[in-house]
């Protein structure tokens, strides 16, 4: 599997690792037993390979603990440990905290692995019991030292197998949860009060993995999470602004993963002086970290940055789950304000520097967990959304997504699904939709239907979404995929301006595409038993084999019909002037409407557009019978004239277009299974898929 083990060491034969999964109870005092037992090398799994090797190394001793530690209380031990070791770590300086953080980090590591084992093969009352469980000793057996035995000592105390039935009673009375609480808390203290430095990078990724383990159980459990002790204690958390705002922080910031772990390799950052670790479980190789690159930036950005990878997924997992109820890291992410912004402003659940997070987001929208993310804070958090609109650099936010939108092949239907709601959400500032005619582009290299050397962002915009139109009509075929498209471009048409003649040649042909599939399906209908008749299979939605599919379709297709004619109509209410490429386009293609001027659903709207045909074909033919034929220019030339003199008001008034997105009712349905894909297909944590029963059985991990 391309995986170098650092020594070989069979881990089955590892003398510490037998006793503590054995059947002797190791007391948490024992010094000398948990520091040689925490001494060790690892290199974090990064991907399902590196995770199952790992796995099938450990899962025989993962099966020794699980027979075990019911009556050892082992992993009691080491919780117990690993709390001391936290404890020390909020009190100690920097220069004496590296051993302390090495065997932290070491010990949350194993607490992890078999925290991750026991929720992927049992249950979660299972797992408490293990948190909870007490030794079962002999009678004259005790916890603490004998006097003749000193502190820090290996002491095996040995298993009365007489008492077991006894203390199975015992262990269900004490599975109240409260070690896996005093657990988490410390869990939250890493994260929020231990400050993120090059020695410390490792331990902060590993308490939000660990978090996310945790929450994991959702995966593998058909119970509902109301009833979970885990979710009801992470959920009640006190902390809920201090975490979310690290969470973020470590987001934004978007620090680089050290090349080495806890100073090895660096000479000597261990005070310490340790020479080397006394056992080994495996280490793999993997290539230096680069610059985030965006030909594969998902793949970069796990690998380069996972500390923000992780806290990324790990707020979407915290947000999304009740997210009908009350969810305090949803209120919180969705109350937090701009650390620029003056005390006066209304209370908010904790400050993040905007211009930072702004930035990060920009740099990694294309990633379908920082698109989620961009939804949540657009739409839920108002405060936000104001500082993105008033940005004078779009460009930078917007390009990503329409890149990700004219890539679609390449990206889920819940992505591109998403970027277009983003989409939509910023149309529906009249602010937004007049400056991105005013941001002008040059050398869209990605864009590769037709060269352009100069273009506004507000048409390029326009393309890429037509585009999306057309896609979906051939290949996803959703109904409300095409809706979110269209109202985009229906806020946005009342701003169109300055529309480069691609544009507008692109407007009038989606007109005219739509207008041919509905000529063919509406001749399908009247003509049923038609032998060469063939169903047209590229309308929107249905396969077009009934007349109940077809009539269902035709309808469909009516409905987006009217609506890019009242996109057109919209434009030439608002800002004819300002768009004399349409017009051209509409003069040139005015055939185009010949089939729908009688047709009850268009007609009204359609004498908008005949009467600025009319008015502008009349003034060309004056022209032309004075000067011969008329170039492009001269046309324009012409056009711009009779603008200047165009009066919208011979129009007949309709609605301003103004669409709003609203969530659907039980938001969770749709993205708890979601955010679940994500962290199982772009996390650094891997999970068994073939145990998945929870939230969504179709998640591949």
């Amino acid at each position: 599997m391309g995986m170098n083990v650092s020594r070989q060491v069979d881990l089955t034969e590892n003398e510490y690792l037998q006793r503590f999964v054995g059947k002797t109870h190791v007391p948490a005092y024992d010094d000398d037993f948990w520091n040689n037992f925490l001494q060790y090398h690892i290199n974090l799994p990064t991907n399902s390979e590196e995770q199952l090797s790992l796995d099938s190394r450990l899962e025989t001793l993962c099966q020794s603990f699980i027979s075990h530690n019911l009556h050892t209380g082992n992993f009691g031990s080491l919780i117990n440990v690993f709390l001391l070791k936290v404890s020390e770590l909020l009190t100690l300086s920097d220069t004496e905290s590296n051993v302390h953080i090495w065997h932290a980090f070491n010990a949350l590591f194993i607490i992890r692995c078999l925290v991750k084992y026991m929720i992927e093969t049992g249950s979660e009352y299972q797992l408490l019991q293990h948190f909870e469980a007490l030794p079962v000793q002999a009678a004259d057996s005790v916890e603490t030292p004998s006097d003749g035995t000193a502190a820090g000592t290996s002491t095996a105390i040995p298993i009365d197998m007489r008492a077991v039935e006894e203390t199975k009673a015992a262990v269900a009375k004490l599975v109240d949860g409260s070690k896996f609480e005093t657990f988490l808390e410390a869990l939250v203290n890493i994260i929020v009060v231990i400050p993120v430095k090059e020695f410390t990078y490792h331990l902060h990724l590993e308490a939000v993995n660990c978090m996310i383990i945790l929450l994991s159980v959702s995966l593998f459990s058909q119970q509902t999470m109301e009833k979970s002790t885990i979710y009801r204690t992470i959920y009640r958390c006190q902390h809920a602004n201090t975490l979310m705002s690290a969470l973020l922080h470590f987001l934004s910031r978007m620090s680089q993963a050290p090349q080495t772990m806890f100073g090895f390799g660096t000479g000597g950052s261990f005070v310490f002086g340790i020479a080397e670790s006394l056992w080994s479980i495996l280490t793999f190789a993997r290539k230096q970290p680069d610059i985030l690159t965006a030909h594969d930036l998902p793949t970069a950005f796990r690998e380069h940055y996972p500390l923000a990878n992780q806290s990324l997924l790990l707020i979407l997992i915290l947000t999304n789950h009740h997210a009908t109820k009350d969810n305090p890291y949803r209120i919180s992410l969705f109350g937090c304000s701009d650390s620029q912004d003056s005390p006066k402003e209304d209370p908010a659940t904790f400050k993040i520097d905007f211009s930072s997070l702004y930035n990060t987001l920009c740099r990694i929208v294309t990633i379908d967990q920082a698109t989620l993310l961009l939804y949540l804070l657009l739409y839920r958090n108002q405060r936000f959304q104001k500082y993105v609109m008033a940005q004078q650099n779009l460009q930078q936010l917007v390009i990503p997504i329409l890149q990700t939108l004219y890539n679609a092949p390449d990206s889920t239907s819940h992505h591109i699904y998403m970027s277009l709601i983003v989409l939509l959400i910023l149309s529906e500032d009249d602010n937004f939709n007049k400056s991105v005619h005013q941001i002008m582009l040059k050398n869209i290299t990605w864009y590769t239907e037709r060269s352009i050397s100069e273009i506004s962002l507000g048409g390029l915009l326009i393309l890429v979404v037509i585009r999306t139109i057309q896609y979906n009509m051939l290949k996803m075929r959703d109904k409300y995929l095409h809706t979110n498209c269209l109202a985009a471009l229906a806020n946005m048409s009342g701003q169109f301006q300055s529309l480069h003649p691609y544009v507008a040649q692109r407007l009038v042909s989606l007109f005219e595409t739509l207008a041919k599939k509905h000529a063919r399906l509406d001749q399908q209908l009247k003509q049923p038993n038609d032998p060469n008749g063939e169903p047209d299979i590229s309308i929107p939605i249905g396969c077009g084999l009934t007349s109940e599919d077809m009539l269902q379709d035709l309808s469909v297709l009516e409905e987006v019909l009217r609506m890019v004619l009242e996109i057109l109509n919209s434009c030439l209410s608002h800002q004819l002037v300002y768009c004399p490429n349409l017009v051209y386009t509409l003069l040139y293609k005015r055939n185009v409407f010949e089939a729908f001027r009688s047709h009850s659903a268009f007609q009204d709207i359609i004498q908008n557009i005949d009467m600025v045909v009319g008015f502008f074909s009349s003034r060309l033919q004056r022209v032309q019978e004075q000067r011969g034929e008329l170039g492009v220019s001269e046309v324009l030339e012409v056009i711009s004239k009779g603008a200047s003199q165009w009066s919208s008001d011979r129009l007949r008034k309709f609605p301003d277009l103004k669409f709003k997105y609203v969530e659907e009712d039980a938001p969770e349905e749709f993205f708890i299974p979601y955010v679940w894909t994500l962290v199982c297909k772009a996390g650094c944590v891997h999970f068994s898929s073939e145990t998945i029963k929870g939230v969504s059985a179709e998640i591949v991990c």
